[in-house]
């Protein structure tokens, strides 16, 4: 049997700067919140999975969605 993997701490520093700054918990709501509420909350912020492109397709109906110029009709 090999040694152990090491455990990394969790990533308070982190996660408190999601849930108190970027969601603006108060400190109450944070800490009553469990760390699979948090991971949930995190989710919002993800349009796609971590590490992986948009797809071009994908791309294309953002930008055809959500033109650059006000006023600008979007392509039907």
């Amino acid at each position: 049997m090999g040694a152990p993997a090491a455990i990394s701490p969790f990533p308070w520093r982190e996660v408190m700067a999601f849930g108190l700054g970027r969601l603006r918990w108060p400190p109450e709501a944070f800490w009553a919140a469990s760390p699979r509420e948090i991971i949930a909350a995190s989710e919002a912020f993800r349009s796609h999975p971590a590490g992986e492109p948009l797809a071009r397709g994908a791309l294309e109906a953002l930008m055809r969605d959500h033109p650059d110029r006000f006023g600008q009709a979007a392509p039907g």
